[in-house]
């Protein structure tokens, strides 16, 4: 996959192969390659971009020509219902008895 949207990201920002690289803790040729398609992006340096560059991964990844960032995820429902699960069993003073390995 090509990720024509990275250089023009990055030249938008005046940045240099060698400075992202640096940025994420890669190297130079690994960078172009991603920029070329040779190499794929791991989810945390396509996340580190994102953030970076104040947009989506959809953008990134060109799912999407929306640039603006999506808002911060809220907890989910099942999230929640752990975290009150917790939070009861916490204040009942209930004790795990399940020996862990």
């Amino acid at each position: 996959m090509m990720y024509p949207r990275l250089r023009a990201l990055r030249e938008d920002h005046d940045l240099r192969q060698r400075e992202l690289a640096e940025y994420l803790n890669i190297s130079q040729t690994g960078y172009a390659k991603y920029e070329t398609g040779e190499n794929d992006i791991s989810t945390a340096n396509l996340i580190t971009l994102a953030r970076l560059y104040d947009t989506s991964i959809d953008y990134i990844l060109g799912l999407t020509d929306e640039i603006k960032p999506f808002p911060p995820a809220k907890k989910t429902e099942p999230e929640e219902y752990f975290h009150r699960k917790r939070t009861r069993r916490r204040k009942s003073g209930a004790v795990c008895t399940r020996k862990h390995e």
